[in-house]
């Protein structure tokens, strides 16, 4: 029986490649979304991964959906925390709204998706936990500081649950993508696209494959040893 794979956020851009290449690996993935019921059902239709609809933002849906999803396919010994927003603004123009949505999805989100697996990896002695952060996390952003401080915090999240899952065979480790060729930043104007292609050596935006191939390695067991790490996928953007 195959191991079971959850991506939060994983029906779109990065998230999307994520389940796509946990799957191909042989893991049945259950792949969470926020709103876009189309979209899911679309991604359901091509890629056979079955779909479950909810805010990683509330505890309580975060517990009963993760239930649902072992209900159908079983444990869930592999989680990816994908699911994050922006509500980018200058921080004197920052409103407190937009300070907490970001938090409550990009960070407690985080717990709220972990929090309700991690006693049955302790129990099973298996686990991989691995968060999706950001190079702004590393290095700061203009107009972003509640989404880099959120982005910061995952990366001490794994880095704490780490030391205490390491003697149960359960690693915790963080992935920063730097700039990705996704739905979004393709959707930018081409000028300032070609602005942070220029801050890029790589000369390139990264494909969400790339991203996707570090997680499902992250995922294997080939990574046993690598635990509370952070991987930098940016074109050599910055070195956190």
């Amino acid at each position: 029986m195959s191991r079971v794979a959850l991506v939060t956020g994983g029906t779109r851009g990065i998230g999307e490649a994520i389940s796509k290449a946990l799957k191909e690996a042989g893991y049945t993935v259950a792949a969470t979304y926020a709103g876009n019921d189309e979209k899911a059902k679309a991604f359901t239709d091509a890629t056979g991964i079955r779909t479950y609809k909810w805010n990683v933002a509330d505890y309580g849906e975060s517990k009963a959906g993760i239930e649902k999803v072992e209900a159908d396919l079983g444990p869930i010994e592999i989680v990816v925390a994908n699911a994050g927003i922006t509500r980018d603004a200058p921080f004197h123009k920052m409103t407190p709204d937009q300070w907490k949505e970001v938090i409550d999805t990009n960070l407690t989100g985080v717990f709220n998706t972990i929090h309700p697996v991690w006693p049955g990896m302790r129990e099973r002695k298996f686990g991989r936990v691995i968060v999706i952060s950001s190079v702004n996390g590393q290095k700061g952003q203009f107009a972003q500081t509640n989404y880099a401080a959120t982005k910061a915090g995952d990366i001490g999240i794994v880095r704490s649950l780490a030391q205490e899952g390491a003697r149960n065979n359960i690693t915790a480790n963080a992935v920063c993508p730097g700039y990705i060729a996704t739905e979004m930043v393709m959707a930018v104007p081409e000028k300032v696209r070609e602005s942070i292609i220029a801050q890029i050596p790589a000369g390139r935006l990264g494909e969400p494959e790339e991203i996707a191939r570090c997680v499902a390695f992250l995922a294997s067991d080939d990574a046993g040893f690598i635990n509370g790490s952070t991987i930098s996928a940016n074109g050599a953007q910055f070195f956190g």
